[in-house]
């Protein structure tokens, strides 16, 4: 039998490591939820509200800030992100496998106030690919992608502090990597102790 709550799983990567991609693979499955972030990051053209992301002015934004309605957030690239956290709670407590697709920053910081979670950050194969990806992208300047390269560059180096590390090379690989760790997670010792103690006899000497 596995935990009846479901884990919170971090998603993080440099851009183009395909981390948006693998995660809308991941929620199509019955038991993973994608909890939609909040930033004042502009949408792209494909973009919608309340589906990729709850896109705010940075005003309303620093209003959830001043209110302690999120879990964590950070400044990335000049733009805010954040995680509203009573809607984490309730999906856990639903027994969702609730994903966060988030910066580095952000995810250190839940890492400290939500110990359990899972800390996965995805790259791409090598840093060619990475560089092809971005380019593909079709939406940004040269110099915006020299940028993304450098902090990507960057942020691998924070790979240590997490606690699984997925190649994305092919999406359906990395998103059955992912469910292997999730699925182990799961069936970690404290997550299933309320269903050990049924096992133990505590009748009289």
């Amino acid at each position: 039998m596995k935990s009846k709550k479901g884990v919170l799983v971090i998603v993080s990567g440099p851009s183009g490591s395909g981390k948006g991609t693998v995660v809308a693979e991941l929620v199509k499955e019955d038991n993973f939820f994608f909890f939609i972030s909040a930033t004042t990051r502009k949408p792209r053209n494909y973009e919608v509200d309340g589906e990729h992301y709850f896109f705010k002015t940075e005003e309303e934004f620093k209003k959830m800030i001043e209110n302690n309605e999120l879990l964590e957030w950070a400044n990335f690239c000049g733009n805010f992100y954040g995680t509203p956290i009573s809607y984490v709670k309730q999906k856990l407590d639903e027994g969702k496998n609730v994903i966060l697709e988030i910066e580095v920053v952000g995810a250190l910081k839940v890492k400290e106030i939500y110990n359990d979670c899972i800390l996965i950050f995805l790259i791409p194969p090598n840093i060619t690919e990475l560089s092809r990806r971005l380019a593909n992208r079709g939406t940004e300047d040269e110099e915006t992608i020299k940028k993304r390269i450098n902090r990507a560059v960057e942020e691998i180096e924070i790979a240590p502090k997490y606690d699984y590390v997925v190649v994305n090379e092919v999406v359906e690989q990395a998103k059955t990597d992912i469910k292997t760790i999730v699925s182990a997670e799961l069936m970690r010792y404290h997550r299933l102790k309320e269903t050990i103690d049924l096992f133990t006899y505590k009748g009289e000497n």
